[in-house]
């Protein structure tokens, strides 16, 4: 079985194990907490970082994200050379495609827009196909023209969306430079717009987008120091990348699940089975951190499909396609994200 093959069914990969935090270029310090608890679950965490905001992260939360970049923990990711060719093309007929189906046409067209960096929508990989973009989007009142000369102001919900589709597409890039890339984030409003944007008509996971509620698995051990936690990592990290290779397993098989009695019993027996899992996770946890703790929850959302589903030559099917650009060897096909919140409590 192939590597690729084999990452499909949950097994582990052979590439390093990333988490992807999006949908903002690098984290604020209220989402510090969060994020070296996601150190239990990935090798590094990796951000998208235009060069023109190069420094901010460590400004932003210097007490983090300067150690992890020191210790290799931390990978920079830069959209001038990280969003390919393949990754613009993919992104602007997923938008173009979006824009057809009328997927943005009741968005108010008043309001504050948002601006992203010219690089994430793959200036630097294709000029004339990222500007063909945001003259469509212009066009429709979607975006406006650029007022610094490195970004374009969007609609949020557009911006939001172009975010989101990143998310997938970049999984591709990080499989031909050898990076397993995982989708993370605590944003609902970000995994709201990918479940929106896999229910579009047309797309062969309408109808098969399956959630995977939050479940308290970890601990937050944002009052841990880095050390301890890697410590901890080096311990019980196996066990933690398990439950989550896991979810990516039960999504899949809950999503090829097409009678939605059949589905609705399935979600009943594989959440009993992570709930198992994650008391065990949380009793291994609080025996190793002596210390008041509150509760980390773990979610997916996402979809799954076949390769026989996708026809090459359908518009609003290529989308499908391209969300998983990279991995030509997969027989399922899937588009997901981890959601990740620190809860006020953990439960004994």
């Amino acid at each position: 079985m192939s590597a690729d093959a084999g990452s499909a069914q949950g097994a582990p990969s052979a590439l390093p194990e990333i988490a992807y935090y999006y949908p903002e270029p690098y984290w604020g310090l209220h989402e510090a907490d969060w994020l070296k608890t996601l150190l239990l679950f990935f090798d590094e965490i990796a951000i998208l970082l235009p060069r023109y905001m190069r420094g901010r992260p460590e400004e932003a939360d210097p007490a983090l994200a300067g150690p992890m970049a020191e210790r290799g923990l931390l990978r920079v990711l830069e959209p001038e050379t990280f969003v390919d060719e393949e990754v613009t093309q993919a992104l602007a007929t997923a938008m173009v495609e979006l824009i057809t189906v009328g997927a943005f046409d009741d968005l108010p067209r008043s309001g504050r827009y948002a601006e992203l960096s010219r690089t994430r929508l793959g200036w630097d990989a294709d000029i004339e196909l990222a500007q063909m973009l945001v003259d469509e989007l212009q066009t429709r009142g979607l975006a406006r023209p650029t007022e610094d000369g490195v970004s374009v102001p969007l609609h949020p919900t557009v911006r939001t969306t172009i975010l989101v589709l990143l998310a997938q597409l970049l999984r591709g890039a990080g499989r031909r430079a050898q990076m397993d890339l995982h989708p993370v984030t605590d944003s609902g409003w970000a995994v709201d717009a990918l479940v929106d944007t896999l229910s579009s008509p047309g797309l062969p996971s309408a109808g098969q987008v399956i959630s995977l509620d939050l479940q308290e698995v970890a601990v937050d051990i944002s009052s841990v120091p880095l050390d301890d936690v890697l410590a901890f990592r080096t311990d019980h990290g196996l066990e933690y990348r398990a439950y989550m290779r896991r979810l990516r397993e039960f999504l899949a098989q809950l999503a090829s699940i097409d009678d939605e009695v059949d589905r609705a019993r399935a979600l009943a027996d594989r959440k009993e089975e992570l709930e198992d899992e994650a008391e065990r996770l949380r009793r291994s946890a609080r025996g190793a951190i002596r210390r008041p703790l509150a509760g980390f929850a773990l979610g997916i959302a996402g979809s799954a499909w076949t390769a026989a589903t996708q026809d090459p030559l359908g518009g609003a099917l290529a989308i499908a396609g391209f969300l998983v650009a990279g991995l030509p060897n997969s027989q399922d096909r899937t588009a997901y994200s981890y959601i990740f919140a620190a809860e006020r409590s953990l439960r004994s």
